[in-house]
């Protein structure tokens, strides 16, 4: 399980779970989560989008249909018969997780091991895995980046006042302000009709 920035970096790791564990269980028993849950991470406090005065929207992380959805943790919308607004969501925030996904093919195809099952005692592999992220990090901080395919997210005037976002906001509310954000003009990219 881990984490990644948007420059292909794991900012979180934990190693060491068996792979039939499943995904959300794993993440809610991790330490990360207890930091985020406690309030002591450091997590900057909820703002306004890029251009706009309401709502304050907190910092979250993106994860797949495994994880449970939570204000600091969004997921896609499930089921078959999604509305438009919906399946736009889906495909952006299938964009925001390539980040993570792209970092772990980096990873697997800079250090060949992960081609196949490492055959070592359960605590020497954790061991390699942790020093190939680490080395991973240090190879991508020394080689640099070429981004030329950075979004930029721009005011939310079309949308939701403060008034009818909950001061407290749930996973649920986020998403939808977030699914109606990536519909307004300033929110939506001009193709995004023709991929979902």
């Amino acid at each position: 399980m881990a984490v990644a920035d948007s420059d292909y970096r794991f900012i979180y790791v934990n190693v060491g779970s068996y792979g039939k564990d499943c995904d959300s269980n794993i993440f809610k028993n991790s330490p990360l989560w207890t930091r985020i849950k406690n309030g002591n991470i450091g997590i900057p406090e909820a703002k306004c989008l890029h251009g706009t005065t309401s709502p304050a929207v907190p910092y979250f992380l993106v994860g797949d249909e495994a994880f449970a959805l939570d204000k600091h943790l969004l997921r896609p919308f499930g089921g078959h018969n999604l509305t438009t607004k919906q399946r736009i969501f889906n495909y952006r925030l299938s964009r925001a997780r390539r980040y993570i996904e792209c970092a772990f093919g980096i990873l697997s195809n800079k250090w060949r091991i992960f081609h196949r099952p490492i055959n070592l005692d359960t605590d020497f592999a954790t061991d390699i895995v942790k020093a190939c992220v680490v080395l991973h990090n240090f190879v991508r901080l020394r080689d640099g980046y070429d981004f030329g395919d950075i979004m930029t997210i721009n005011g939310l005037e079309d949308i939701a006042s403060a008034s009818q976002v909950q001061r407290e906001t749930s996973g649920n509310n986020l998403r939808n302000v977030m699914a109606d954000y990536f519909v307004t003009p300033a929110g939506s990219v001009s193709w995004q009709l023709s991929k979902i």
